[in-house]
C-alpha cells in the first residue's frame, strides 16, 4: 500500500493519541501504538501492564494481536508513541521479533510528544531475524538438538571433551 507524508502524521497522531488508554500502574509508562494494515485499516494499541511483569504486553503486539484477531496479517506500516521527551521510543527486542513475524519490508515510526519521529524498516531494527521462512529451511533429521557438537559413535580420550563435556569433532 502507498500512503502519504500526510498518512504518516496521521499515523504518528494516531499513536500519540492511543497512548492515553495505556494500562501502566507500575511503571507509568505510556506506550501507544498506531498500526496501518495494507488495506488502510488502522488499529491502536496500548501496553498493558501486569502485577506479574512478565506477563506485560507491549503496544505493538497488543496492536499487531487485535489486528490479526480481526483479520489483518498484511501491515504497511505502525507508529509508536510514548512520553520521553528528548529520545524516540523503540519496540523493545521482543515486539521487533514480534514485527518480523509479519515481514521485514514494512516501516516503523518511532516518535517523540513533539510529533518528530525516526523511520526504519522491521528488518532494520533487527537484523537476521528469525522468520517464518525459517522455518521452512533444510534442517537435519537425526533428533539431536545441539548444533554446537557433533556427536562421534566411537568412545573418545577426554582431550576429545569441550569444557561442557561434549564430545567434540576436533
Amino acid at each position: 500500500m502507498e500512503y502519504t507524508q500526510e498518512d504518516i502524521k496521521k499515523l504518528v497522531k494516531t499513536s500519540q493519541d492511543a497512548k492515553n488508554n495505556a494500562y501502566c500502574p507500575q511503571s507509568k509508562f505510556r506506550v501507544g501504538s498506531a498500526l496501518l494494515c495494507q488495506d488502510g485499516t488502522v488499529i491502536k494499541g496500548v501496553n498493558v501492564e501486569n502485577a506479574s511483569h512478565g506477563l506485560t504486553i507491549c503496544a505493538e503486539r497488543t496492536a499487531i494481536c487485535k489486528a490479526v484477531s480481526e483479520g489483518h496479517t498484511e501491515f504497511s506500516a505502525i507508529a509508536i508513541a510514548s512520553d520521553l521527551a528528548k529520545s524516540f521510543i523503540v519496540p523493545c527486542g521482543a515486539c521487533r521479533q514480534f514485527l518480523c513475524e509479519f515481514g521485514t519490508d514494512w516501516d516503523v515510526y518511532m516518535t517523540k510528544p513533539d510529533m518528530t519521529y525516526q523511520h526504519m524498516k522491521v528488518g532494520d531494527l533487527l537484523p537476521l531475524c528469525f522468520t517464518p521462512k525459517s522455518l521452512k529451511e533444510d534442517r537435519i533429521s537425526n533428533g539431536h538438538h545441539n548444533s554446537l557438537a557433533v556427536y562421534k559413535e566411537t568412545p573418545t580420550k577426554l582431550s576429545d571433551k569441550d569444557k561442557n563435556g561434549d564430545i567434540c569433532d576436533q
